[in-house]
């Protein structure tokens, strides 16, 4: 695990004057995983501690010994509650509530300089009680409960916002047999074919039903499934809203691809069909619904920090209908994708000639070597891609970056998982403030890209550089080819995102 490099300790007391100047000194010296580490509870200790940390140097303490005073309030409160520096700290401590475990479980990291709030999100998901293990993306971005590119551990136990609100989001791609020139010449044919033949918006839907054999299967494994059966069909094909895409491209296959069941594709370069989207409106109240279970079952028992990653027992009646839901959810993602493919390229008379696909935020039961023996564990990717050794995946970058296919190297430490993509650079509010259409047009020109819509909040300046993702989990995929984007449509601005 890495901690974000220190400040300098010139620009912390330039600072002091400032309201967080304690959090700048705090940073410096201890940031908050160590007190974690150390055994500081969450809440009201954490902020007390903080203080103290900071009156302390402030104040001219010693600053070599600054773990060593901590660790000694920590070893015994009771001596220090009368002392003026201390004593906030110290009943801090003795009225806070046992900490869920004594230490966070281990974790590894890969990628450099990620968001502060999302490490710490992870630190927060390994103190559950019933986590065993973690891995953090490089494309890792704050998210609910689980930060978006953590990869989660758990025993017996099922944590809705480590699945995510849009459960099975999924990646597909089919290569076309349509010739390259077609994505300079045909761009208009292309366009329609994306426009027909799917909807993007938040509750977009279609008139006229697709037909799947997924609404073929038992929807009432959950009361939500079986509720929204309807409203899940009428959505059947559809893109929704947010991250989620539909787009043409140019991919390059660097050597013979094969997929289960399907002629090898030789290396070339070919035209590709991309689509990104999950499980719709059913997917997001599956979510709601358990998540406020999970939350009203555990509220007494988890510090506030905690409360989004409250759990479901796979031994109770509401776990099992939620695995059921999900697995669902899954099966129904699978569905979306398919239709989008098999309708667009029935729309232009194109035979496939190799089809990809996986999921993200979805949890899977696995087996995992965890504290040196090999057990069960209920694996959550919250927006991490499957990586067992020789598993195929898509990892996207951004609509003017290229995207990979990979195969996994079933790298243990990451529990056999790598990133999703190039995560988030900068929060949508920040995206919609920072750029605008004209520059990002120009952009987008001289990148060989036409959009057909997007929000202002999705452009690739947003995201993080995908090259540097891919180079910071080396160890965890095999690049098989890259995809480039040529033509994008996205969900049009204003509206509100469902990734």
């Amino acid at each position: 695990m890495r901690d974000r490099p220190k400040p300098r300790l010139k620009l912390v007391f330039t600072l002091c004057g400032r309201a967080d100047s304690y959090f700048l000194v705090f940073n410096l010296f201890v940031n908050t995983k160590d007190f974690l580490r150390m055994g500081v509870p969450l809440g009201q200790a954490t902020r007390l501690a903080t203080n103290f940390v900071s009156k302390y140097v402030l104040g001219g303490g010693d600053r070599s010994r600054l773990r060593e005073e901590v660790a000694a309030i920590i070893a015994n409160p009771a001596a220090f509650t009368n002392d003026p520096l201390r004593g906030d700290f110290a009943k801090a401590l003795l009225a806070a509530p046992p900490p869920p475990r004594s230490e966070p479980v281990k974790y590894r990291q890969w990628g450099d300089g990620l968001d502060q709030e999302a490490i710490m999100q992870m630190e927060r998901a390994c103190l559950l009680p019933v986590s065993v293990a973690g891995a953090l993306m490089p494309d890792a971005h704050v998210g609910y409960g689980l930060p978006i590119g953590g990869v989660l551990a758990t025993e017996n136990a099922v944590v809705p916002y480590a699945v995510g609100v849009d459960i099975a989001c999924r990646m597909k791609m089919t290569v076309l047999d349509i010739p390259v020139r077609d994505l300079e010449n045909k761009q208009d044919r292309l366009t329609r074919a994306i426009e027909a033949e799917t909807r993007f918006g938040v509750g977009a839907s279609f008139r006229e039903r697709r037909q799947h054999d997924v609404m073929d299967t038992d929807w009432s494994v959950s009361p939500i499934t079986k509720q929204n059966k309807d409203k899940a069909w009428s959505q059947l094909g559809s893109s929704g809203s947010g991250n989620h895409f539909v787009e043409f491209g140019l991919f390059t296959a660097h050597g013979p691809i094969a997929s289960a069941g399907q002629h090898e594709l030789p290396a070339g370069t070919y035209v590709a069909l991309l689509s990104h989207s999950g499980s719709r409106g059913t997917g997001a109240a599956v979510c709601d619904h358990y998540s406020k279970l999970a939350f009203g079952l555990r509220c007494m028992e988890l510090p506030s920090e905690l409360l989004r990653l409250a759990w479901l027992s796979l031994d109770s009646q509401e776990g099992q209908e939620y695995w059921n839901a999900m697995e669902l959810m899954g099966q129904y993602a699978a569905a979306n994708h398919a239709c989008i493919h098999r309708h667009i390229a029935e729309h232009l008379g194109a035979q496939v000639l190799l089809d990809l696909e996986n999921h993200h935020n979805f949890a899977w039961k696995e087996k995992h070597v965890i504290d040196g023996e090999e057990r069960e564990a209920v694996v959550h990717r919250k927006g991490a891609t499957p990586a067992g050794a020789g598993v195929p995946g898509i990892i996207p970058g951004s609509m003017a970056a290229p995207g990979f296919v990979v195969s996994g190297k079933g790298n243990p430490e990451s529990l056999n998982s790598a990133s999703h993509g190039a995560g988030r650079a900068m929060s949508r509010k920040a995206a919609n403030q920072k750029f605008n259409w004209k520059e990002v047009n120009r952009f987008l020109k001289q990148q060989g890209v036409t959009l057909i819509s997007a929000g202002l909040d999705e452009v690739p300046m947003a995201y993080k550089n995908i090259r540097e993702v891919m180079s910071a989990q080396k160890d965890l995929v095999t690049v098989l080819g890259e995809f480039m984007p040529r033509l994008v449509k996205m969900a049009p601005s204003g509206e509100r995102p469902e990734d």
